[in-house]
């Protein structure tokens, strides 16, 4: 037995009755061409695939990419998504993360992709200078870039779900 559950942006499923996973789907052509979930929660762990700022209505064939050559409101873009899922997965948002990986494809795009990590999870922030808002966070530069050349960052969250 499957049950779907769908949320603005996506749907959740979930396998059976008594299973541990559930998982969040959404129309990105990728998710659709590659077969992966944006986000998969297993207990109280949830863990959100590398999202970038691509048009999720955009063909599977031709994906669009928002806002080229702006890092920042790709992070942005990205970070919303990612949020989005962990809402869906039964966190609580910004407070629920726990970590974050940042992919940027040039050295260049690291400044603004930085100040756009910490408009939502710098110390205290996550849009009302909430205290329980922070993480572990890793940035990496990524050589070759991506799958995409106007795809500046990708972005993984981990988040948990209290008790």
């Amino acid at each position: 037995m499957t049950s779907t559950i769908s949320s603005s942006g996506g749907s959740v499923i979930k396998p059976s009755s008594t299973s541990a996973k559930s998982f969040y789907v959404t129309s990105s052509p990728f998710e659709q061409k590659i077969q992966y979930y944006r986000g998969v929660r297993h207990g109280q762990h949830i863990f959100i695939s590398g999202t970038t700022a691509v048009d999720s209505t955009s063909s599977p064939s031709a994906p669009q990419i928002k806002f080229p050559g702006d890092a920042a409101q790709q992070m942005r873009v990205a970070l919303e998504e990612c949020l989005q899922a962990v809402r869906a997965l039964g966190g609580r948002g910004h407070e629920s993360v726990v970590r974050v990986r940042m992919f940027v494809g040039k050295q260049e795009a690291c400044g603004p992709v930085g100040e756009a990590y910490r408009e939502f999870f710098g110390w205290g922030q996550g849009g009302s200078g909430n205290p329980e808002v922070g993480t572990a966070a890793t940035m990496i530069v990524v050589p070759g870039g991506f799958v995409d050349d106007r795809m500046l960052v990708e972005v993984e969250v981990d988040a948990m779900i209290e008790s």
